[in-house]
């Protein structure tokens, strides 16, 4: 099965997009401007503090848009879960896991995936290899 293409947007903030590999009609979502709230359908207080923490941090960082909020929420579930789970002693099963898992790569948490989404709080930051416009 092959690789899923990274969406646009990720490479953007990766600096690696190339307009000769842009497919046409790709989606473009654009970045929520505030900070969502967290679903009232979230099954506990440790889902809805790691969907805020999430939110922000993503939020700051120019990675959440609209169609990313449920995948989110759907992340902080499972971190809620697993984190009930392990409080009544009870291991969570792989499943579970590799759910939890994935969802954090698809986002950039995790330190295998780290790389695939640069955070865009660096923007500010001064080139070293620039010139400032003299030769």
């Amino acid at each position: 099965m092959p690789t899923p293409r990274k969406p646009r947007n990720l490479k953007l903030l990766a600096g690696t997009a190339r307009p000769d590999r842009d497919k046409p009609g790709e989606a473009d979502l654009p970045v929520i401007d505030q900070v969502p709230e967290a679903p009232e359908w979230l099954p506990n207080g440790h889902a809805v503090r790691e969907f805020e923490k999430l939110a922000a941090f993503l939020h700051a960082n120019k990675i959440l848009t609209e169609a990313s909020v449920v995948p989110l929420a759907h992340l902080a579930a499972i971190h809620g879960k697993l984190v009930q789970g392990y409080a009544a002693g009870i291991t969570p099963s792989g499943h579970l896991l590799s759910q939890y898992r994935a969802l954090c790569g698809d986002f950039g948490l995790t330190p295998a995936n780290a790389h695939k989404v640069r955070a865009n709080g660096d923007a500010g930051r001064r080139n070293p290899f620039a010139r400032n416009g003299k030769r």
